[in-house]
């Protein structure tokens, strides 16, 4: 068992990448940079902050390869549970770090209308503000778009760490929680923007317990072996 094990840890190690580079753009950078509906503020937000905001474009694209990485790496540990189920989980990872990267680019685009590197002086001080705010929207919904496929990706995960027997079941009744929680987040944001900001904090407090306990879980133990699988895995040393 001390391949599975080794390779539970890496994934851990990845998902903790994927944590810090994800938590510093889209916790730290972001509130920095973004202000909803304030073109002014936005752009004098890039204007003081460039190499603040490059450094959250760098964090981003790095965040999205280790999710990757990440995901690639659960599949080789849980694709003897359902095969099928884990292609899946990589396919909506891969699809949610497509479109995080694709919004990097809205980003760094409103960073240089900001700061003159892309010449909007025709559209006047009011106009480049209001282009670069433009662009930043972009970014912020498409995030939320990506948001789909960051919750659906948890379910798959949970279901194979449910049936493995090497997690707690709980953990992997509560990641699949966390996709429903992810969803609700994302629908409400849609379709009741007006109270998305009172219920959003609530709406993560389960897929933040249920990802850092996945993460940690990972990360120390690697995986839980079954006493059934521990006692054949001796026999076969005492074998040989």
């Amino acid at each position: 068992m001390n391949s599975p094990k080794r390779l539970a840890r890496i994934a851990g190690l990845l998902y903790l990448l994927v944590a810090i580079c994800g938590g510093f753009a889209e916790g730290f950078v972001y509130p920095k940079l973004y202000v909803a509906g304030n073109a002014a503020a936005t752009a004098a937000n890039l204007r003081a902050n460039p190499d603040l905001a490059r450094l959250g474009v760098v964090a981003d694209l790095l965040d999205q390869t280790f999710f990757v990485f990440l995901a690639l790496s659960l599949y080789l540990l849980l694709k003897h549970v359902n095969k099928n189920v884990a292609r899946a989980m990589v396919v909506l990872v891969a699809l949610a770090a497509a479109i995080t990267c694709l919004n990097v680019v809205f980003e760094y685009e409103g960073l240089r209308v900001a700061t003159g590197a892309v010449d909007a002086s025709s559209l006047g001080a009011t106009g480049s503000n209001t282009l670069a705010l433009l662009l930043l929207d972009a970014q912020h919904y498409g995030i939320l778009v990506a948001q789909l496929f960051f919750g659906l990706w948890l379910a798959p995960l949970g279901y194979l760490a449910f049936k493995s027997g090497w997690f707690p079941k709980p953990l992997g009744v509560a990641l699949v929680l966390a996709t429903v929680s992810y969803l609700a987040d994302l629908f409400v944001a849609f379709l009741l923007p007006t109270v998305t900001t009172a219920i959003h904090g609530y709406l993560g407090i389960v897929p933040a317990i249920a990802e850092v306990s996945m993460m940690l879980f990972l990360l120390v133990f690697g995986i839980r072996v079954p006493r059934r699988e521990r006692e054949e895995s001796r026999t076969l040393t005492t074998a040989r």
